[in-house]
């Protein structure tokens, strides 16, 4: 695996580690944020998000800049920092969100 990977927030943290926390989210979205960490786990380095047409991986700008998005459904998007090079990339998962 090429990234290291953590958690802004203890909720998902949890959210991933714990398969009865909901962090209050409904239950497609947290099957959906189980299948992005999986990717994420299991990547080589981004090419690999690029790949997934059905993540949507984008690059943020304005206030966002410096973040990456996923897709988790029309509505929900999954945003995370990628830092470092080679093999010392992180990632850190920074919130879900409602692009709505």
């Amino acid at each position: 695996m090429a990234f290291e990977v953590s958690h802004r927030d203890e909720s998902l943290e949890r959210l991933e580690l714990d398969a009865s926390y909901t962090a209050g989210y409904e239950a497609a979205i947290v099957k959906a944020f189980h299948k992005r960490m999986w990717a994420i786990r299991n990547a080589v380095d981004e090419r690999d998000f690029r790949m997934m047409k059905s993540a949507h991986f984008e690059k943020l700008a304005g206030d966002r800049k410096g973040q990456h998005s996923m897709k988790l459904n029309d509505q929900w998007r999954l945003i995370l920092e990628i830092e470092g090079k080679g093999a010392n990339k992180r990632i850190t998962i920074v919130e879900i969100t409602d692009y709505h």
